[in-house]
């Protein structure tokens, strides 16, 4: 069972799938990166100085308590967030659509073979099984 395991692991889908897995981690953070602090704050600039990370609906004020301590948080839909997530979203797609587009470009065009030569059609044999018994 270790052995089977051990050649599971050893193949190239399962290597090549944990080179992906740890590759979107990395571009999610590059690309979480770019929409928060270089996309969003231009989107901001050109929406009036409006900063969309901190944006949200408040539901329920948080009520602060002595010294600081809040008794009960916050309670708010933070629409701003999910702007930033949805345009993060759109430049990934947008990202993997260039990859995929130039790997396609790089692959080998696949020669078709040509087919194999057509046998003798049904009629054809008939034909010649007929004449063979005429002679």
């Amino acid at each position: 069972m270790l052995k089977e395991f051990k050649n599971f692991i050893m193949t190239g889908n399962v290597i090549e799938f944990a080179v992906a897995v740890i590759m979107a981690g990395a571009v999610n953070g590059v690309v979480k990166g770019f929409v928060d602090d270089i996309v969003m704050p231009i989107v901001g600039y050109f929406s009036g100085g409006v900063d969309f990370a901190d944006k949200k609906i408040i539901l329920t004020e948080a009520v602060a308590a002595s010294e600081g301590v809040t008794e009960v948080i916050e309670v708010a839909i933070r629409y701003g967030a999910w702007v930033n997530t949805i345009v993060n979203l759109i430049i990934v797609g947008f990202i993997m659509f260039l990859l995929i587009k130039g790997y396609n470009k790089m692959k080998k065009p696949v020669v078709a073979e040509a087919p194999a030569p057509a046998g003798p059609t049904q009629e054809e044999l008939l034909a010649e099984i007929r004449d063979l018994l005429k002679k």
